[in-house]
This record gives structure tokens, sequence and C-alpha cells, in this order.
């Protein structure tokens, strides 16, 4: 039996299933459409230029070979940019790893609706890793079509890894490409304070105004800080509705993402999950090298930083990329005051409150033990086995360890919630957050407990 152009293209997604999370699948290719089937080549339509480009170096190959096995013959998968979006006038896309326009360009001049934005958080001065390929890439594409394909897209990772360089360098873009776009960019804090303010003025209907009307690109930082403020959500809920309707972009971020958010309602984190969900991870060690070159040479610095003082620093600071960048600052200020050259023990002088006593390079460099074997230390330790750590029962002599074993996986492999779960025999990440905040705790108050707890990490960080 021939299969038509569409049927094909929706066994290859089934299939695509095997090898690609629901979620990548669900934003760059579910929404797209089978044009044609001729002379060997599936041709699939995108929502613009920079789908095209993304799913032509990420998936292309993948779903080719997919369609191959389906069809029985050589079958190419290529895109092409839906006719109706051809006929708008193209901005100049970003392409990962080449120089952006705007990284040389002065930054737009910001309406006078928009809160003031960190004129260096734009595309060009961001740097593109593994650890945050897919938000950057997503963050490209809502600043070419904002409010008309992801929408809202939420940022979530740890303090200081670019979430809100991220959310304003889409603010900043759409600007440049419409100057009537109305910003507005706050804090989720400040939306809680404005709405108290408003509660006890008697002008909520000045402030929902501000918020519903006079917005076509709403940007909030740290929207984790609206949990179990009750009156905050209510008002939230009501403002994101009417800019969702109205086609309003939102742009949200936030520590976690929206589902470990506690005591945020179901119904904020139905439509916080609307659209797409991003995370930033810690960067790797050669794309923290990357992120100290691009700062020497977006802030002009006179005084050059050999390689491998630049290396020793992405080895030696892990944190996060602000305090990364700052070491660059502080290791130039303290060269400049002994008037000595900067070498890799001058940085190791300037940056020892950066560097934790005993831990050496090659100990940092060691790659993360597994699940299983921190499962392994801690069933060893606490004198159970890692089938009981997995298994379903709730016994205590099973119970602390089990909840050890998942802080570590937390603390030490950054490893989500609901990875954590499947991995202890299935359970949901409320059970995670439990046994996270148990562990902490405990930690705080009982020496012995605590002690035990590092001995099994310096286990699993010397293995």
């Amino acid at each position: 039996m021939t299969l038509s152009a569409k049927d094909l293209w929706k066994r290859v997604l089934e299939g695509a299933k095997r090898d690609l999370p629901e979620s990548m699948i669900q934003t760059w290719l579910a929404s797209n459409d089978a044009i044609s089937l001729e002379e060997g080549t599936l041709l699939v339509s995108t929502p613009d230029d920079f789908a095209k480009r993304w799913n032509e170096e990420k998936y292309a190959e993948l779903l080719t070979k997919a369609a191959t096995e389906l069809a029985g013959e050589p079958v190419a998968v290529a895109f092409r940019v839906a006719a109706e979006r051809q006929k708008r006038p193209q901005m100049d896309l970003f392409v990962p790893n080449t120089p952006a326009q705007d990284a040389a360009a002065p930054p737009p001049k910001l309406n006078p609706s928009a809160q003031p934005l960190n004129d260096r958080y734009t595309f060009g001065h961001f740097v593109i890793g593994k650890s945050n390929e897919l938000a950057a890439a997503a963050a490209h594409a809502v600043a070419e079509a904002p409010g008309k394909q992801y929408n809202p897209f939420f940022i979530y990772g740890p303090t200081g890894l670019g979430k809100t360089h991220l959310m304003q360098a889409i603010a900043h873009r759409v600007v440049q490409q419409d100057p009537d776009t109305r910003v507005l960019y706050v804090g989720a804090e400040q939306f809680i304070n404005e709405v108290i303010e408003g509660i006890h003025g008697r002008t909520m209907a000045d402030l929902r105004r501000r918020y519903r009307s006079d917005v076509d690109l709403f940007l909030v930082d740290d929207v984790h800080f609206l949990e179990g403020k009750e009156a905050t959500q209510e008002e939230f809920f009501h403002t994101f509705n009417a800019l969702y309707e109205a086609g309003k972009q939102i742009v949200l971020t936030s520590d976690r993402p929206p589902k470990e958010i506690p005591g945020l309602e179901a119904r904020l984190v139905s439509r916080f999950e609307w659209g797409m969900v991003a995370d930033v991870k810690q960067p790797d060690l050669e794309h923290r090298i990357a992120i100290l070159r691009k700062k020497q040479q977006q802030d002009h610095l006179e005084t050059t930083i050999p390689d491998d003082v630049l290396r020793f620093i992405a080895e030696s600071v892990r944190s996060n990329v602000r305090e990364l960048e700052g070491c660059i600052i502080k290791l130039l200020l303290y060269a400049s005051l002994r008037h000595r050259e900067i070498s890799i023990d001058l940085a190791r002088e300037a940056l020892a409150d950066k560097i934790r006593p005993g831990e050496d390079t090659d100990r940092q460099q060691r790659a993360l033990p597994s699940i299983e074997r921190v499962q392994e230390v801690v069933a060893r330790r606490w004198g159970v086995t890692p089938e009981g750590l997995r298994s379903k029962a709730r016994i205590k002599t099973l119970t602390v360890p089990r909840q050890i074993a998942m802080f570590l996986a937390r603390e030490m492999l950054q490893m989500q919630l609901v990875e954590i779960g499947q991995a202890f025999g299935g359970r949901d990440h409320s059970t995670v957050i439990h046994s996270v905040d148990k562990v902490q705790s405990q930690l705080q108050r009982d020496r012995q407990f605590r002690d035990r707890v590092d001995s099994a990490r310096q286990e699993l960080f010397t293995a």
C-alpha cells in the first residue's frame, strides 16, 4: 500500500517517540504539516525560517531514517516555511554558534511603557551551550513571532544561569523589529506588592488596566514567589487569561518547573505549561570557558587573560554564570592592585574564596556518579539493599536511606523531581519534594546525621 504524505508523516512522528522526548516532538514537529511526497522526498511545513533551520539541523537525519524504514525505500525528510509565512518580511535570524547581528549593533531604544531592561541582555551577548540550547532556540522563535507559537514561554533553572538574560533578549529583539511594542517587565515580588497596595488603596482598576490593556509583551521574573499567595494568584490568573486571549506574548522565569512550585494553584500550573517549558542547566567546562572569553570580548578589557588562566577559573568556579563572570573582574582588580602578571598562581590567590579548600582540578572534572551508584552507596552505608530503596515498602529502615538517596540525587546529579521519582519505584514528585525537604531539615539540626550524609557524599565524589 502506498502511503500518502500525511499518513507517512504521522507514522514518522509516532516512530520518533522512541528516540525523542515527547516535549521535543510537540514543540518542534507535531504542529508541522506534510506538504507532499514526491521523488523520494517528504516535504514538511514549518511556521518560520528559524524552525526550518532548527529541524534540519537537529531532526532531519533521524526523521529521514524513520521515513525510509516505513516507506520501504529511500525517503528524505525536508522542511519548508509555510507559504503564508513566506509572504511576511523575515527578520535577520540568529544561527547558533555564529555572531548575531545584535552583538555589535547598539541596543534598541525601548518604548516609554517598558520597565528598565539591561542593555547587555541581548541575544548577541548570550553564549549558547548544551545546557541552554533548547531554551535559547525557543527564545529566538518567540522573538520572531511573539504571541504566535510558544505562548507562554516558561524558562526555569537555578539562579545565575541566564534566565533573565534570555527573557530580556526577547524584549530587545521584539522592540527592535517593532518599536511600538508595549513591553512590561516586572519581578513577581513587584507584582505581589502592587496587588497588595491596590487592594488597600482601592486602585485595583488602575492596576488591571496597566497589566491587562496596555501590554503587548509581558515578562515576569521569579514566578515561584507567587507560591502560597492566594489573592495575588487570583489576580495573576485573570491577568494571564486576559493577555493570552488577546494574543499577547507572556514570558515567565522560575527556579523550578511549574509542577514543582509548592503552593501554586493547579489552574496556574496548567496555564504555565500551555506553551513551551524549557530549562537551563549548569554549563559544562567548555561552555564556561566560552562564557569567560565572551566576557573579555564584550567588556573590551585591555588586559588579556591567558587561556590557561581562563581554563583554571572555569574548572574551579562552577556555581553559576554570574559568579563566573564576576571572577574576571575580581582577578583583574587583584592583579592591578598588586602590580603582578596574571597567572594561575595569582588567580588561585585572588579567587581563594571561590575555590573550595582541597578541591583540585582533576577531582572537579570527574564524571558525576550515576543514580544507581548513589543508591548502591547509600544502601550499603545504611544496611539495606538498592532494590529495597526502589521498592514500594514504607518501613522506617528503608524510608530514611531512600530519602537520603533522593536528596543526593537532587543535590549532586541535579536530576528533575520526576526523574528521581521514577528511579525510586515510580514515586510522584511531591514525595521527592517531601524527602528532599526532610533531609535538608535534619541536616541542619542533627550533626551526627550530617556527618553520615557527608561521608556518603565524599565516597560518591572520590569513587
